[in-house]
């Protein structure tokens, strides 16, 4: 399955499927796999025509719609380079992207040009409306843009030699831990990852996917475009941000065999739908502790939630973050058919995972084919190490950053996570956290601020929280559901909001005491404080940690 290039393997499917269904909106016109296929022909000849050559920088900043792959398989086809901008970026890191890569030619969607309409960077030649592939001239304003007129395609195609090892992709990490990075995807990384990726779950002609995550991110991009296009699958796309108004009939009418997540979905549908309905009544809150009437409910919420996503799912996959020991345990005892999912945007991003009905709780499943992962250096007692990579899916390196490509790259090709994790007997991930978030006590013990996060996240009440060590004490961050807290109060109406403070801070004692009964002693938080707004997040819901310490 390993083709020379995007193109290629894309044509590959074009010549089996033609007239299946590739690329839609959820309801709308779709585009047929030879349909597809002629509009990333007309677009890729049209870029040639405008001077985007082999190597060239095109940027796509757009709302996930059938025609983002159509521009970036355009892009990859003639050689040129798919530099695919986050939707939910600044402003400003829209501009430091832009002027970073040097891209000539901006793919943007009407939603989000107010971002570039008044820019001025010197690289950037053309910006051209994705919605219905219009150009935009200078000055254009965001009224005008619906009324511009659709490029009228006639250029021929002139082929371009491109090879396995090219540049396809550079991908600006939104980054947890500060400043963003240009990480260089070559043609191999991208179709090793999604062709090996089968291993855990082989997409077909008759698999439906419905795309919620934004496509800018590798994880989506990987393995919610190029895998199923690669499997001749077809991709369903939402027109608006997916609420449970709008997701809801959408899963209904397209009856997704294939989902993608990050836990924060799942784990929202959790907390708000299953938990919060078991704690309604008293003894549902007692059986739900008992193992076995646990795994009855369970089951019983399970074929619920199962249902009101299609009812015909084979596969719901979540990476990006770890995912909540307690909704894990929901999706097991419902029989859910959830995957874990295990890497980075440096690894094109797929590392080890798990497919459904496969997994070990709370791991990250085992190495993917094809993949050398080794430990290294190990703690002599806990076995922990960081997480070293080898494989053709590591990235070529970090743009115009060859200081910061050395330090993860090693001489002799292992490129080093910067996770810390175990492997048991079975070869089963377990992922510990972030060597950056590691906190050493003043013993000299490691704390892994991830494992309290995990247990403070169990506590009633609780949405998320961040845990951190500010002048030597350990400090958790917390943010409370403050709705569900009102709505015990709301018929007291004016001493309701007094109460909800109050309660707020019995709460954060009760927090410090539940995770200091549940950790050993050198991990017990000394301090819970209130964090009022929800933490700022990355494209996969991370909390960007950087902004807290």
């Amino acid at each position: 399955m390993n083709k020379v290039c995007l193109g290629e393997a894309l044509q590959s499917s074009i010549n089996k499927q033609k007239d299946k269904i590739a690329l839609s909106y959820v309801g709308e016109k779709a585009l047929s796999y030879s349909e597809m296929g002629e509009l990333v022909n007309q677009v890729s000849a049209w870029l040639q025509s405008k001077g985007i050559s082999k190597g060239d920088k095109v940027a796509i900043l757009s709302s996930n719609q059938p025609n983002w792959g159509v521009a970036y398989f355009a892009i990859a086809t003639i050689g040129a380079i798919a530099v695919p901008i986050l939707p939910d970026f600044h402003k400003n890191e829209v501009e430091n992207v832009l002027i970073h890569s040097e891209a000539k030619l901006l793919f943007v969607s009407e939603g989000l040009y107010s971002k570039v309409q008044t820019l001025e960077i010197e690289s950037l030649q053309q910006m051209v409306l994705i919605d219905h592939w219009a150009e935009i001239d200078k000055g254009t304003s965001v009224k005008e843009l619906k009324q511009l007129p659709t490029i009228q395609f006639t250029t021929e195609l002139k082929p371009t030699e491109v090879e396995a090892d090219d540049v396809a992709s550079i991908i600006y990490t939104s980054g947890t831990t500060g400043k963003s990075k240009g990480v260089m995807l070559t043609h191999e990384n991208l179709i090793f990852d999604a062709s090996n990726a089968s291993q855990y779950q082989v997409l077909g002609p008759e698999d439906r996917m419905l795309s919620i995550l934004p496509l800018s991110h590798t994880y989506e991009n990987t393995l919610g475009l190029i895998m199923p296009l690669l499997g001749g699958s077809s991709v369903y796309y939402l027109k608006k941000p997916p609420t449970p108004s709008v997701l809801l009939p959408a899963l209904a009418k397209v009856k997704p065999t294939i989902m993608l997540s990050v836990p924060l979905i799942i784990e929202k549908v959790y907390n708000s739908k299953v938990k919060a309905t078991f704690n309604r009544k008293l003894i549902t809150r007692l059986l739900y502790k008992i193992g076995f009437f646990r795994r009855i409910l369970n089951n019983l919420a399970g074929k619920k939630v199962y249902e009101s996503f299609g009812g015909s799912l084979k596969f719901f996959g979540i990476g990006g973050s770890k995912l909540a020991p307690e909704t894990e345990q929901f999706l097991i005892d419902s029989k859910f058919p959830y995957a874990i999912g295990y890497g980075l945007t440096e690894t094109a991003p797929l590392l080890a995972g798990f497919g459904a009905f496969q997994g070990k709780h709370q791991s990250t499943g085992q190495v993917m084919n094809g993949v050398t992962l080794k430990i290294n250096d190990p703690d002599a007692k806990t076995k922990e190490g960081e997480i070293w990579v080898k494989g053709k899916n590591v990235m070529k390196g970090y743009y115009k950053e060859p200081a910061l490509t050395k330090e993860v790259l090693t001489e002799d090709g292992w490129f080093k996570t910067g996770d810390l994790a175990t492997i048991d007997k079975d070869g089963f991930l377990f992922i510990k956290g972030r060597l950056k978030n590691m906190i050493v006590s003043a013993s000299g013990e490691n704390i892994y601020p991830e494992e309290i996060e995990a247990i403070i996240n169990r506590f009633r009440y609780v949405i998320e929280s961040v845990v951190v060590q500010k002048k030597g004490k350990l400090v958790a961050m917390v943010h409370f559901n403050k709705e569900e807290i009102e709505k015990k109060y709301h018929h007291l109406r004016e001493q309701a909001s007094q109460l909800v403070d109050q309660k707020i801070n019995e709460l954060a004692k009760e927090v410090q005491d539940y995770v200091n009964s549940n950790v050993n002693k050198f991990s017990r938080v000394q301090l819970v404080v209130e964090q009022p707004e929800p933490f700022e997040k990355t494209a996969t819901k991370k909390i960007k940690r950087f902004l807290y310490y």
